[in-house]
Protein backbone atom coordinates (compact mmCIF):
# COMPACT_ATOMS: atom_id res chain seq x y z
CA UNK A 1 0.00 0.00 0.00
CA UNK A 2 1.08 3.29 -0.97
CA UNK A 3 0.50 6.52 0.91
CA UNK A 4 -0.38 9.14 -1.36
CA UNK A 5 -1.16 12.32 0.44
CA UNK A 6 -3.43 15.05 -1.83
CA UNK A 7 -3.70 18.80 -1.09
CA UNK A 8 -5.85 21.74 -2.90
CA UNK A 9 -8.87 21.56 -4.47
CA UNK A 10 -12.51 23.36 -3.06
CA UNK A 11 -14.48 25.86 -4.24
CA UNK A 12 -13.23 28.68 -6.82
CA UNK A 13 -15.17 30.93 -8.84
CA UNK A 14 -14.74 31.48 -12.40
CA UNK A 15 -12.06 32.46 -13.46
CA UNK A 16 -10.27 31.86 -10.57
CA UNK A 17 -7.46 29.52 -10.20
CA UNK A 18 -6.42 26.09 -7.87
CA UNK A 19 -3.19 24.34 -7.02
CA UNK A 20 -3.72 20.14 -6.46
CA UNK A 21 -0.50 18.09 -5.42
CA UNK A 22 0.03 14.82 -4.70
CA UNK A 23 3.02 13.36 -2.93
CA UNK A 24 4.34 10.29 -2.41
CA UNK A 25 7.43 8.26 -1.44
CA UNK A 26 10.96 9.02 -3.13
CA UNK A 27 10.52 5.32 -4.98
CA UNK A 28 7.68 5.80 -6.27
CA UNK A 29 8.50 9.02 -7.30
CA UNK A 30 12.16 8.36 -8.80
CA UNK A 31 10.70 5.25 -10.84
CA UNK A 32 6.98 6.48 -12.03
CA UNK A 33 5.23 8.20 -14.90
CA UNK A 34 2.75 11.05 -13.35
CA UNK A 35 -0.66 11.61 -14.60
CA UNK A 36 -3.62 13.65 -13.52
CA UNK A 37 -7.03 12.63 -14.59
CA UNK A 38 -10.65 13.97 -13.83
CA UNK A 39 -13.82 12.43 -13.17
CA UNK A 40 -17.39 13.66 -13.38
CA UNK A 41 -20.16 11.88 -11.62
CA UNK A 42 -21.13 8.63 -12.96
CA UNK A 43 -18.79 8.78 -16.16
CA UNK A 44 -15.27 7.49 -16.43
CA UNK A 45 -12.12 9.19 -16.00
CA UNK A 46 -9.95 11.38 -18.40
CA UNK A 47 -6.77 12.29 -18.62
CA UNK A 48 -6.41 15.76 -18.03
CA UNK A 49 -1.89 16.60 -17.57
CA UNK A 50 0.51 13.66 -17.73
CA UNK A 51 4.47 13.74 -17.48
CA UNK A 52 6.73 10.79 -18.94
CA UNK A 53 9.95 9.89 -17.16
CA UNK A 54 11.65 12.75 -19.25
CA UNK A 55 9.38 14.69 -17.45
CA UNK A 56 7.62 15.80 -20.78
CA UNK A 57 4.20 17.12 -20.12
CA UNK A 58 1.30 16.19 -22.24
CA UNK A 59 -1.84 17.94 -22.24
CA UNK A 60 -5.41 17.24 -23.43
CA UNK A 61 -6.86 19.73 -25.42
CA UNK A 62 -9.13 21.76 -22.47
CA UNK A 63 -6.35 22.02 -20.22
CA UNK A 64 -3.82 23.33 -23.48
CA UNK A 65 -2.99 26.82 -22.09
CA UNK A 66 -4.75 26.80 -18.84
CA UNK A 67 -2.78 24.13 -16.83
CA UNK A 68 0.44 23.28 -15.93
CA UNK A 69 1.30 19.76 -14.60
CA UNK A 70 4.59 20.29 -12.87
CA UNK A 71 6.94 18.52 -9.91
CA UNK A 72 9.29 19.39 -6.94
CA UNK A 73 11.72 16.50 -6.49
CA UNK A 74 13.24 17.78 -3.10
CA UNK A 75 9.33 17.42 -1.96
CA UNK A 76 8.21 13.95 -4.20
CA UNK A 77 5.54 15.71 -4.94
CA UNK A 78 3.33 16.60 -7.83
CA UNK A 79 1.40 19.74 -9.16
CA UNK A 80 -1.68 20.94 -11.14
CA UNK A 81 -1.90 24.01 -11.40
CA UNK A 82 -4.73 25.27 -12.96
CA UNK A 83 -6.44 28.87 -14.26
CA UNK A 84 -8.91 30.31 -15.63
CA UNK A 85 -11.19 27.79 -14.17
CA UNK A 86 -14.26 26.77 -16.08
CA UNK A 87 -17.82 25.68 -14.53
CA UNK A 88 -17.38 22.73 -16.99
CA UNK A 89 -13.97 22.03 -14.59
CA UNK A 90 -15.61 20.83 -11.86
CA UNK A 91 -15.06 17.51 -11.06
CA UNK A 92 -13.50 14.60 -8.82
CA UNK A 93 -9.47 14.89 -10.08
CA UNK A 94 -7.29 12.10 -9.23
CA UNK A 95 -3.36 11.90 -9.31
CA UNK A 96 -1.88 8.66 -10.83
CA UNK A 97 1.49 7.04 -10.90
CA UNK A 98 2.19 4.39 -13.06
CA UNK A 99 5.52 2.31 -14.82
CA UNK A 100 5.63 -0.52 -17.73
CA UNK A 101 5.95 -2.64 -14.41
CA UNK A 102 3.09 -1.37 -12.95
CA UNK A 103 0.88 0.09 -15.33
CA UNK A 104 -2.47 0.59 -13.30
CA UNK A 105 -0.10 1.95 -11.04
CA UNK A 106 -1.23 4.18 -7.99
CA UNK A 107 -4.19 6.11 -7.68
CA UNK A 108 -4.72 9.38 -5.04
CA UNK A 109 -8.42 9.21 -3.42
CA UNK A 110 -9.68 12.18 -5.45
CA UNK A 111 -9.92 16.24 -5.19
CA UNK A 112 -12.86 17.89 -5.34
CA UNK A 113 -12.63 20.70 -7.61
CA UNK A 114 -15.98 22.58 -8.08
CA UNK A 115 -16.05 26.03 -10.19
CA UNK A 116 -19.16 27.99 -9.52
CA UNK A 117 -20.16 31.54 -8.76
Amino acid sequence: QVQIVESGGGLVQPGGSLTLSCTVPENIFSRYAMAWYRQFPPGAREMVASLNRAGTPTYKDFAEGRFTISTDHAKNTLHLQMNDLKSTDTAVYFCNFWNNDNVLGYWGQGIQVTVSS
